[in-house]
């Protein structure tokens, strides 16, 4: 119940707005502003007890406790290193960024390229932070994480050996902005350790709440370098790498390029040299150092070939980890390029075109909606669906093909915490389907296993997101996330980028039941059904509780075809409380026998749904069940269902098939009562909700 009430509480904060990069959520429920002001008013240095100066925080492995590689460290602050230390020096700028011992230059190429972009930076790194002004030893930046941004308080102790900055620091020394997001990020993740690999398009993300695409560069396509140009006058951020094994981390080559480390790409412009035009690509180091030493690096004789006014509009020599390299040497030295495309409110320039951008949070829960992939026929269809309409057609295709483009991005929670402490991600994916109807309802086996579908994601994969690019014909599509085995418990946020407007939606059964009314009288009752109730009811000819549970237990006790541990005592105050019409808290013969016929057509659905004849149901056969028995339900009150109701196997016994069902009609008679005005909401005063609430 604690659940499902923070997941409609947190829905109603996010419709207000709750989330968002104006709007952040304060992580760890630290406030900035008033940790700050406490300090001040105490006159003490902030001390932050959610990421202590300790071990634990450097990491649980390699940095873990135990490990050589953290002996000596000692945590400081910047005061403690240099007389005068700096947030930022004129700027942040991409030589601010140099790599130190920990294996994230991933996120070190993100951050570099994030400095590129004032507005990306600054919606990172708040203003009006120093060392000087109202310091009080404590700092805070915001990430994009999951869907929403957060804003992560830190204090400025920071890992140091040998009176160094151990991890990431600035060519300069005394400048610390760029260390203290590093921590910031760290904090958010757990440890230092848990960024230890992964690829820039992560950290892109995390700083913009873009969309990351990649290319491998083997098959680079034919327009390749204009859609590189584009992105950057689009303020896409992006990066490169050069795969091998893993015996060749961050190993050069003869051209003195780096194995596995993440480069930022940063311009791309197309120069005149000996009469031909020559499309360079413009890439840094985050290291701040070790360049590459082929045609057009910084002091090669091709410099000499194009003319004075384009030489000095590009031309920088300098030890600073920044050089120019011929695309064609590009696509051939490195292997993977990333993109990351971004949402319209990250750009507020009217003149930028931007992408149409819908986000949707979701479940995979064991028993609902962990139903696997396509292979898994007996649970796929369970699985979450989302519906986008694509309506018009892409204005001058790149590509030179008509049809919709669509970005689409599924990603799991989650997924660094997860790894730290020893849980093995999932492996995620999704399918898309053409269809025709209506949005309000739950595809069934008759589209999701008996029509082909028109797109998927290959393969999947248990890395933090797959991202895909189509392009399809106008039309509806259902979209279906999933993990590749079935009954995986998992969170995921789906987002879908079109480059025309489209409408996107959850796509899931509306609520409402139409449940068959009885209209009994006493005649209508069978005088050998009155003399078998009269045999249990006792000299008032009326049931109670109590007997109501025995005659129940008794009747079910005797079939072989259903497995129950018998009937509640609240199953069977759900039944009087629903079906006495006196209210005396008894069951007439009238009343009994209308109970009587929901049972029979109960124990019909329950047997139709038991497939392998076990005696029990299946959870997710629950959404057919209570459909059959009259009762429409969306997947949070599926949710809500199966962990109330579904054994630890996730089997539903008779007894519980009733009782849900007893207690589902009871709920939308009281929602009737107060529902006058049959606007959907009602409204109840704290009598009245306890008293529904309690009956």
């Amino acid at each position: 119940m604690s659940n499902i009430r923070k997941v409609l509480c947190w829905r109603q904060k996010r419709r207000e707005g709750v989330g968002t990069n104006k709007k952040s959520i304060p992580f760890n429920k630290q406030d900035y502003q008033s940790l700050k002001q406490r300090c001040l008013v105490k006159n003490t240095l902030f001390c932050d007890p959610t990421f202590p100066a300790e071990s634990n925080s450097l990491g649980y492995d390699e940095l873990g406790p135990q490990s050589s590689e953290t002996r000596g460290v000692q945590w400081k602050r910047p005061k403690e290193l240099y007389s005068n230390p700096q947030f930022i020096v004129d700027g942040a700028t991409r030589t601010d960024i140099c790599q130190g011992d920990l294996g994230d230059c991933w996120l070190l190429a993100a951050i570099a390229s994030l400095t590129l972009e004032n507005e990306f930076l600054e919606r990172v790194v708040p203003h009006g932070q120093s060392f000087t002004e109202n310091y009080a030893g404590i700092f805070h930046f915001q990430f994009w994480q999951f869907g929403e941004w957060v804003d992560v308080v830190i204090d400025d102790r920071l890992p140091t050996k040998d009176g160094k900055l151990l991890f990431v620091h600035s060519a300069e020394g005394s400048e610390f902005w760029s260390a203290l997001l590093e921590k910031a990020y760290a904090k958010l993740n757990g440890s230092y350790e848990a960024l230890t690999g992964g690829r820039a398009t992560e950290g892109f993300e995390d700083f913009t709440g873009g969309i990351a695409e990649s290319y491998e560069l083997t098959k680079a396509p034919p327009h390749l370098f204009k859609l590189m140009q584009k992105a950057l006058t689009l303020r896409s951020l992006m990066a490169c790498s050069i795969s091998s094994s893993s015996q060749d981390t961050e190993t050069k080559t003869s051209l003195k390029l780096v194995r596995r480390h993440a480069y930022s790409v940063t311009g791309a412009k197309e120069v005149h040299s000996y009469g031909c035009l020559v499309q360079l690509v413009r890439i840094r180091n985050p290291w701040g150092r070790v360049e590459w030493i082929g045609s057009w690096s910084d002091n090669s004789k091709e410099w000499n070939s194009i003319q004075p006014e384009e030489k000095a509009k590009l031309f920088y020599s300098a030890e600073d980890g920044e050089f120019w390299m011929a695309y064609s040497d590009f696509i051939q030295q490195f292997s993977r390029l990333d993109i990351c495309n971004q949402t319209p409110d990250a750009l507020s320039s009217a003149t930028v075109s931007c992408w149409n951008y819908s986000q949707f949070e979701g479940d995979w829960r064991v028993g609902s909606t962990a139903g696997g992939c396509k292979n898994n026929e007996a649970t796929f269809c369970s699985n979450p669906q989302f519906v986008i309409k694509l309506e018009e057609e892409d204005d001058d295709p790149y590509d030179g093909e008509d049809g919709c483009t669509i970005l689409v991005g599924l990603m799991q929670k989650d997924f660094r915490k997860d790894k730290q402490i020893g849980r093995d991600p999932n492996a995620i994916g999704f399918i898309i389907y053409k269809f025709k109807g209506c949005n309000n309802i739950h595809l069934g086996p008759d589209v999701l296993l008996r029509q082909r579908y028109t797109a998927r994601s290959h393969p999947f994969t248990n890395k933090r997101e797959v991202i895909e690019r189509f392009k399809l014909p106008p039309g509806e599509y259902a979209i279906i996330p999933s993990t590749y085995e079935p009954h995986c418990n998992g969170s995921f946020i789906l987002r879908v980028f079109t480059e025309k407007e489209a409408a996107a939606s959850p796509m899931d059964t509306e609520i409402s039941a139409d449940v068959e009314k009885q209209y009994i009288s006493d005649s209508d009752v069978d005088p050998h059904f009155k003399q078998l109730f009269n045999q249990f009811a006792g000299n008032d000819s009326e049931v109670s509780v109590f007997e109501l549970k025995q005659i129940l237990d008794s009747v079910v006790s005797k079939r072989t075809d259903v497995k129950t541990d018998g009937f509640s005592m609240e199953t069977c105050r759900h039944i009087i409380s629903l079906l006495d019409r006196d209210g005396d808290g008894k069951l007439g013969s009238v009343e009994f026998h209308i109970l009587w016929i929901k049972i029979q057509k109960y124990l019909e659905v329950f047997k139709k749904h038991d497939t392998d004849n076990s005696g029990t149901m299946s959870s997710h056969e629950m959404r057919d069940a209570v459909k059959e028995a009259g009762f429409q339900l969306n997947i949070d009150v599926l949710q809500v269902i199966v962990s109330r109701y579904a054994n630890q196997q996730y089997a539903i016994d008779f007894d519980s098939f009733v009782g849900c069902l007893i207690r589902l009609e009871m709920l939308f008679k009281m929602f009737e009562a107060f529902n006058k005005k049959n606007t959907g909401k009602i409204e109840l005063d704290i009598l009245q909700w306890l008293c529904l609430a309690l009956s």
